[in-house]
């Protein structure tokens, strides 16, 4: 029953911010851990960012640190995915996933195939 929504993307010159939101309806967020990937054309679906219920505990793609923030509200329903600094190879459509019950490990949010439900995606753009 739960549903993802992801919005806040668009066309950003290098360098550029955005934040991306990751909005669910039918169930409560805070029974899962939630992570980001992101796909770009001809590529694999590739792990961004992910945070656990209480957001106490984060993970990161080698590529993002330091540059992407995940943060999630609870009482919002709401993941977000601060993007920094941005290039042209963070180029995607990226996507919000959510795993029920949470993570094992920080290793078990980074496969794709360990979550339960997945939202539309929403187009970062890049130009140099």
């Amino acid at each position: 029953q739960l549903q993802l929504v992801e919005s806040g993307g668009g066309e950003v010159q290098y360098g550029g911010s955005l934040r991306l939101s990751c909005a669910a309806s039918g169930r409560s967020l805070s029974s899962y851990g939630v992570g980001w990937f992101r796909q770009a054309p001809g590529k694999e679906r590739e792990f961004v960012a992910a945070i656990a219920q209480s957001g106490g505990n984060t993970a990161y793609a080698d590529s993002v640190k330091g540059r992407f923030t995940i943060s999630r509200d609870n009482a919002k329903n709401t993941v977000y995915l601060q993007v920094n600094s941005l290039r042209p190879e963070d180029t995607a459509v990226y996507y919000c996933a959510a795993r029920y019950g949470g993570f094992y490990s920080t290793s078990t949010s980074k496969h794709r195939y360990e979550y339960n439900n997945w939202g539309q995606g929403t187009q970062v753009t890049v130009s140099s």
